[in-house]
């Protein structure tokens, strides 16, 4: 299907619910005080007047709730608006940017030699002989193309296995509901959006630290990893993380930061791994293995969004720099990120409708260009 009926709903998986439970507050405080922040200050490169024109129509009603947005160039913060009752201080859900961290994860545990990608993942469940699920790489599984029989949407809405892992039946344990899926396709040949292909991934991350499946012991062990390797060495203080019930993190979609610590990974992503003091945080290969279009999906990489053209694109081909990546997540989450202009984007919000989503996309452009490329 072409993008604008499914791919960029599929970034959420779970629509409706989603949006009530985005629209309701829910995962998100909101900053003290009605006052919107509004800080714009521009640079040498695209002066205040030309960023508050651009970024003022993505807080109108068209584009549904912008309620953060930032633009940073050469790794400076040059315009910053929140929405009344929001703030620097104030983190919003990440839904499928998650994803991006993810991989970022996986990276450091393939550095470290815990994973392999084009080995086949070590799943139990896939482990008898003759299944052939078991030829499943980490490679495919960060591609979007593992061939398991994962449905993102569905309607009934309820009956979509993205709901079902999140909120209903496999709630409870995420890693055994999406590992239980049977193929559809063969392992590698065909590009299918899944969020229950990131919760494996997690699954795997807290099977590499600890034997354990003791849940406080898995959250312990993961928890303890992200912290010491990425959210402290690249300064993301907000980063906070939700897990299921078995201990797993909840790495598809309930990530959770404040704004500028969104900027902020999108910078690393954007310094090829480097955090804020220039130190290597992780692997400039990984960072390029990210951004290595996915032979199944031209348009995406290793749990990131690329800008070129494809029948299942998330950006803004035609309208960007080609090497324009980013993260995108339900409801109009995106983290762009753009190399050769050396700037970050970040817009977070709720725009359940396909309307509002394709103004904040256009708004998003119209913002991009005014930068040199």
């Amino acid at each position: 299907m072409r993008v604008e009926r499914n791919s960029v709903k599929r970034l959420g998986a779970i629509g409706g619910i989603l949006a009530m439970l985005a629209v309701a507050g829910l995962w998100t405080v909101r900053a003290a005080g009605p006052e919107p922040v509004v800080h714009i200050a521009g640079d040498s490169d695209v002066d205040a007047a030309a960023l508050r024109a651009a970024i003022d129509p993505l807080f109108e009603d068209q584009a549904g709730e912008t309620r953060a947005l930032i633009v940073m160039h050469d790794g400076e913060i040059v315009a910053e608006r929140y929405a009344p009752g929001y703030g620097p201080q104030t983190r919003l859900p990440s839904w499928s940017t998650a994803k991006s961290v993810t991989a970022v994860l996986i990276g450091l545990m393939v550095s470290d030699g815990r994973l392999a990608l084009d080995s086949p993942a070590p799943v139990a469940a896939w482990g008898q002989p003759g299944d052939p699920r078991g030829r499943i790489t980490l490679r495919q599984l960060l591609a979007m193309t593992s061939g398991l029989d994962h449905v993102e949407d569905a309607e009934p809405l309820a009956e979509a296995d993205t709901v079902r892992m999140l909120f209903t039946d496999g709630a409870q344990d995420m890693g055994a509901f999406a590992e239980a899926k049977p193929l559809a396709h063969a392992p590698g040949s065909v590009f299918s959006y899944s969020t229950g292909s990131t919760i494996i991934l997690t699954d795997l991350m807290a099977r590499m630290l600890t034997n354990s499946s003791d849940p406080d012991v898995r959250r312990r062990a993961m928890q303890m990893f992200i912290d010491g390797r990425l959210k402290i060495p690249a300064r993301l203080d907000s980063l906070t993380v939700e897990y299921d019930a078995a201990g797993t993190m909840i790495g598809g979609s309930f990530m959770h930061m404040t704004a500028r610590d969104y900027a902020r990974f999108g910078e690393l992503l954007r310094n090829h791994g480097r955090g804020v003091a220039g130190h290597q945080i992780v692997p400039e290969k990984w960072i390029d293995h990210m951004r290595a279009p996915s032979p199944r999906n031209a348009a995406y990489g290793a749990h990131l969004w690329l800008n070129r053209e494809s029948e299942e694109s998330a950006l803004m081909p035609g309208r960007a720099p080609r090497s324009l990546f980013g993260c995108v997540g339900h409801g109009g989450q995106y983290i762009l990120v753009s190399p050769s202009q050396r700037l970050t984007v970040v817009r977070l919000g709720m725009s359940p409708d396909k309307e509002q989503r394709g103004v904040v996309k256009d708004g998003l452009a119209k913002l991009v260009g005014l930068y040199a490329r």
